[in-house]
């Protein structure tokens, strides 16, 4: 930045130059405030999450907290960039002047080392100096730093030249977060487990976790051993890598995989390659008896599974086709070879049949994304898919036992409701084999989200969250079955005998989010209640209905990578 020894507060959304240096606001958090001052509710969140320390300028309208504030700099060259990372506790892109006391300053530089700058610049920028700023890419940019599990926040500021207009310096702000995370449990020296999850090695980026677990009593492993090497972003590709080595009691695995998504609906290109062994000791019942349980066996197999994908924009717009609307075709290749199975035959154990399939697909997507906080997180801006895909997927499968067609259609939708009622997804998915003009191992699935808006209660406010899931599987093996305990249906109950072809779910959680905070921590509260039938052969209605009712308090430190307590 030239003349500018530093950069010192975010004003109101102009830029000036005062004292040999730029007052910066972030376009952001001005409208932020904009917004935020009009009603009682909206005041309320501005004081549970802003400082007023600063933004005293000036204030430009702004119609929606949603339009690209990167806009009025659309076609400036990009002169150069600068990358100030803040430190990792008492700090916040929200408020640049807020610093954090001793004991954060010392944690921060001390036992953590913050992103190399380099590799920020190299692997996770979409632009570069002498590039023509694209607003749209700055946009999806930002909203890629903080979907980065590495990074607590993230912002960019355009900060335009006063002596040459064409040009402009950009900010990119950066919060790191916590990259240590320790587990472990001790029952004694016959029974322990601990385990190491650094997610930013040596700032490099790079993650690793180990977990090692001890039982002299376990008659069939007693040490169990866990390790998972990640490098996100290599070079420029943006491109992950992932190697995966375990010696667990029911898994052993040795993986490697590369993968590379649609990151923004910018990238042409996406796939994914990945190959290994695993072996798996299972534990299954009958679906029709499900009283008499089958001893385990082992199953073991090598695999390998790859795919491309290309998006091409479409050379118009209209009502319909939004500057974001994509097609989307794909080709997908995949092999599994096993080892140790139990028996197969023709119409048996189909799931572990020796098999190769390649599938086409072809797709729309039109994807956006709305910023919103306290959703999931506890403050962190957090960006909410809007938009709806469609895909259709044709292709054959080479097994043991002959060939077989496969035909898969899915389609999705997420929005938020008109009059502030909420966000709503939906999901539909249905994918079935084909083999003499015959469904096999099929599934019909459809799904409903819902999230209320935030409500205001005194100083805090509260969410409703509603989930509703049916799944149906079609002429599928005895062996092959769905299950609604925990996470599949009702959360804190398990049994191996609650299964079944078809499965119906509906979980509603209610969370209060307080403006209180308990050591850095902030503090939810939360009720919820799931209910569930599944079956095999019979309808759902003649199913017992299955409940589950619970409630409890969550505590999270958004600078911290280890899961909400």
């Amino acid at each position: 930045m030239a003349s500018a020894q530093k950069t010192d507060s975010l004003a109101d959304g102009t830029y000036v130059r005062k004292n040999g240096t730029y007052a910066i606001d972030s376009i952001r958090y001005t409208n932020l405030k904009l917004r935020m001052s009009k009603t009682r509710f909206s005041r309320a969140v501005y004081r549970l999450f802003f400082r007023d320390v600063y933004n005293k300028g000036k204030v430009t309208e702004v119609k929606q907290i949603e339009t690209n504030p990167f806009t009025p700099y659309e076609g400036m060259v990009i002169r150069k960039i600068i990358i100030r990372q803040l430190n990792m506790l008492g700090e916040s892109v929200y408020d640049t002047t807020r610093k954090g006391n001793q004991l954060e300053n010392f944690l921060s530089k001390n036992l953590h080392t913050n992103t190399r700058q380099g590799i920020i610049r190299k692997s996770f920028l979409l632009f570069s100096e002498g590039d023509d700023i694209k607003a749209k890419v700055l946009k999806d940019n930002e909203r890629l730093l903080r979907s980065n599990k590495l990074i607590v926040d993230a912002r960019i500021i355009v900060v335009p030249r006063t002596d040459v207009t064409w040009m402009a310096d950009v900010i990119v702000l950066i919060q790191d977060a916590w990259s240590l995370n320790f587990s472990g449990g001790f029952s004694g020296f016959n029974k322990l487990h601990i385990g190491l999850n650094n997610i930013n090695v040596q700032g490099t980026t790079h993650s690793q976790l180990t977990r090692i677990r001890w039982d002299s009593k376990d008659t069939l492993q007693k040490l169990q051993f866990r390790t998972v090497y990640t490098v996100p972003y290599i070079g420029k590709t943006f491109i992950t890598g992932q190697a995966s080595f375990i010696l667990e009691r029911d898994i052993r695995e040795q993986s490697l995989r590369f993968f590379r998504p649609f990151l923004t609906t910018e990238m042409k290109y996406a796939g994914a390659l990945e190959a290994g062994h695993t072996k798996l000791r299972q534990y299954k019942r009958e679906i029709d008896n499900t009283d008499v349980p089958i001893p385990n066996f082992s199953i073991s197999y090598n695999y390998y599974d790859a795919w491309l994908g290309r998006s091409f924009k479409f050379p118009f717009e209209n009502s319909f086709l939004s500057k974001n609307a994509r097609l989307v075709t794909a080709i997908r290749h995949n092999n599994y070879s096993f080892k140790d199975r139990p028996e197969v035959r023709a119409d048996t154990n189909r799931i572990y049949w020796n098999r190769s399939a390649t599938l086409v697909s072809l797709g729309y997507s039109n994807r956006n994304y709305k910023r919103d906080v306290l959703i999931y997180g506890f403050g962190r801006t957090e960006d909410v898919p809007v938009g709806n895909l469609f895909a259709l997927t044709l292709g054959q499968e080479n097994t043991e036992f002959g060939q077989r067609g496969y035909v898969g259609v899915q389609y999705a939708a997420g929005k938020y409701i008109h009059h502030n009622l909420g966000y709503m997804y939906g999901l539909l998915n249905f994918g079935t084999y084909v083999k003499n003009k015959r469904a096999q191992q099929g599934v019909a699935s459809g799904q409903l989200n819902y999230i209320s808006n935030l409500i205001p209660l005194r100083y805090s406010f509260f969410r409703q969250f509603v989930t509703i899931r049916y799944t149906q599987g079609i002429n599928r093996d005895p062996l092959d079955y769905l299950n609604i305990s925990r996470d599949q249906g009702i959360r804190g109950i398990y049994s191996d005998q609650l299964i079944g072809t078809k499965r119906l779910t509906l979980g509603t959680e209610t969370v209060f989010f307080s403006d209180k905070s308990l050591l850095g921590f902030r503090i939810a509260y939360f009720v919820f209640a799931d209910l569930g039938v599944v079956n095999g052969t019979d309808k759902l209605r003649k199913s017992p209905l299955y409940q589950g009712y619970g409630f409890g308090m969550r505590l999270r430190n958004e600078n911290l990578a280890f899961n909400t307590l």
